[in-house]
């Protein structure tokens, strides 16, 4: 069973995500900060990282966890990362899968909340098989 982790400050959001994403038969773990992310992500890597930008101590925190994850962890670095966030109804910049890239914004994914919830069970679904592809 893949193992997901969630990481979001929105506890009612990451709480209903994780519910979804259970009735998929996923096992799921929920993180409403970055250090316990971290934390978690350390002692069980997930087989996907499901990540908000936006915490209240760090308007950035996710892309800076992306990057980490990339780029400092060698047992977190090739772990698919959806990025799903609400950063362009707070900050209207236009942030979106075009702006993946490897050294900025690190992540497999993109989707915005509020998100579909069928296109979330899609992208997890699409995002898992391409990992165990790699494997």
């Amino acid at each position: 069973m893949p193992y997901l982790l969630i990481v979001d400050d929105d506890e009612d959001f990451a709480s209903t995500t994780a519910t979804v994403l259970r009735k998929e038969g996923y096992d799921v773990q929920v993180e409403l900060d970055i250090e316990s992310a971290v934390k978690s992500m350390e002692s069980k890597p997930p087989d996907l990282a499901i990540l908000d930008v936006m915490f209240p101590e760090n308007a950035s925190a996710g892309f800076e966890l992306a990057r980490s994850m990339r780029h400092k962890s060698g047992k977190l670095k090739n772990i698919p990362i959806l990025m799903l966030t609400a950063i362009n109804t707070k900050f209207p910049l236009g942030f979106g899968p075009k702006d993946i890239d490897e050294s900025w914004m690190p992540v497999t994914e993109f989707l915005e909340k509020p998100v579909d919830f069928d296109v979330l069970r899609e992208k997890v679904a699409k995002l898992l098989s391409s990992n165990s592809a790699d494997d």
